[in-house]
């Protein structure tokens, strides 16, 4: 029986004592976003090839921003089309599909016969993965995108504008029975993973879409209200919290969307500040923070063997930092922006950019290994790139409005922009594009 759970708005609700443990990830299998509850980005799978054989593709109705879990061999992906998918890993034919009433730019955790995803709807859903039914569904307080007047200089200048880049929507994290996620409507929650109860929420000072990163007993998780928090797994109970930079004047350098990844003592994270930062997990303290020199770091960094990578989207780069100093040890450019969380596979790092490429590099040089181009930006590259193939802002954005944005940014999905992460399973890549598809190559 389907069960609506309301949420209340008091904080704490008792602990319930159901057994219910998130599915470990074994080498065939990647059941939360970033592969771990810590989010470390990394798969444990035989090395990727030469991304020029697509297994298959499979074409949804709108827009797949949100990244796949991967299963017993089935693909749980979201789409903008307000559907969640569970796709057979082998040919990609559809094994169920689940309407919610939004958009679902959330990435799917498998744990006990479950799917869990946050739909743009509001309501935060419970699927038995098998044939796709609902379980319960917890209704949030609404999701919205973070606003600000004037956003990104935008005209008119005191207009209370939704921030268009603000694309994702958090993804949950399924630990020891209990499931944690962001929401719009300010709050982090804990439900009890078998029933949709609310174990606790904990409420920001603004939207939260960043994804929970859950270790040693804490979850850390950033707020559009610049503060990265660190609760208490078991309370919601404040930590630390630590605050990165503001922007009064064009709220364009402000907020954490970037969700954190955990290693040792160390939580990481980028900003929209234009840094990208290493905190102490036990105290908040600041070990370091490396300069971006304004560039955006949207998404989740992939940390290994003490080096921790990610993209920037303003200044279009590929960084590997030596994880106890900060030091680069390379920076290379790309021809787009990025919001695409990369993954470690072996001795690569795979990512995404916005003009619908797949990029495989070296993990330890920054050197290409291979590229793959996607439907969408085959088709439309010719109407936005200009000789060297970069993004032509000029061709994109009409006008310097709200208006202009979201055109512009609507003509940029039309590239088969990569935002989803990607998850490599057994050798296979698989990821969501804004031309609709969702892929699986080799």
């Amino acid at each position: 029986m389907a069960i609506t759970v309301d949420s209340p708005r008091s904080i704490v609700l008792p602990a319930l004592f159901a057994v219910f443990f998130a599915a470990p990830a074994s080498h065939a299998e990647a059941p939360l976003f970033r592969g771990d509850p810590a989010h470390s980005g990394t798969y444990q799978s035989t090395r990727v090839g030469t991304l020029t054989h697509v297994e298959w593709k499979f074409k949804t109705g709108a827009k797949v921003i949100s990244s796949p879990a991967v299963v017993g061999r089935t693909v749980y992906v979201g789409s903008a089309d307000h559907f969640v998918y569970a796709l057979d890993a082998g040919d990609g034919s559809v094994r169920w599909r689940y309407k919610t009433g939004g958009a679902v730019n959330s990435s799917p955790a498998f744990a006990n016969d479950t799917v869990f995803v946050l739909s743009a709807d509001g309501n935060f859903y419970a699927l038995d993965a098998k044939g796709g039914s609902l379980k319960w569904k917890f209704r949030t307080g609404g999701e919205r995108r973070f606003t600000a007047p004037g956003i990104h200089g935008a005209m008119p200048r005191m207009e209370l504008m939704p921030d268009p880049f603000d694309v994702f929507l958090s993804s949950p994290t399924v630990v020891d029975g209990v499931v944690y996620f962001g929401s719009g409507d300010h709050r982090v929650y804990a439900l009890d993973a078998s029933s949709g109860t609310l174990r606790w929420s904990f409420e920001t000072g603004n939207v939260v879409h960043a994804s929970p990163a859950v270790a040693d007993g804490m979850l850390y998780i950033g707020s559009w209200d610049r503060n990265l928090y660190a609760l208490k797994a078991a309370t919601g109970e404040v930590a630390w919290k630590f605050q990165t930079g503001d922007d009064p004047d064009i709220f364009n350098q402000i907020g954490i969307a970037s969700s954190a990844a955990v290693a040792g003592d160390t939580v990481f994270f980028g900003c929209r500040d234009g840094y990208f930062y290493a905190l102490d997990a036990r105290t908040g303290a600041k070990k370091w923070a490396h300069d971006n020199h304004k560039g955006w770091v949207i998404a989740s960094p992939a940390v290994a063997d003490g080096i921790v990578y990610f993209p920037t989207s303003d200044g279009t780069r590929f960084k590997a930092l030596d994880a106890a100093t900060g030091s680069t040890r390379y920076d290379v450019g790309n021809k787009a922006v990025s919001f695409s969380s990369p993954a470690l596979v072996k001795d690569l790092v795979l990512y995404g950019t916005s003009d619908g490429w797949l990029h495989a590099i070296d993990a330890s040089t920054g050197k290409s290994h291979a590229d793959f181009q996607t439907d969408g930006s085959k088709e439309n590259s010719a109407k936005y790139l200009d000789a060297s193939g970069r993004i032509d802002d000029r061709t994109l954005y009409p006008d310097a409005t709200l208006d202009g944005m979201i055109v512009g940014l609507e003509r940029m999905y039309t590239l088969g922009s990569i935002l989803s992460s990607p998850v490599v399973v057994d050798g296979v890549v698989y990821f969501g594009s804004t031309d609709g598809f969702v892929y699986a190559i080799r």
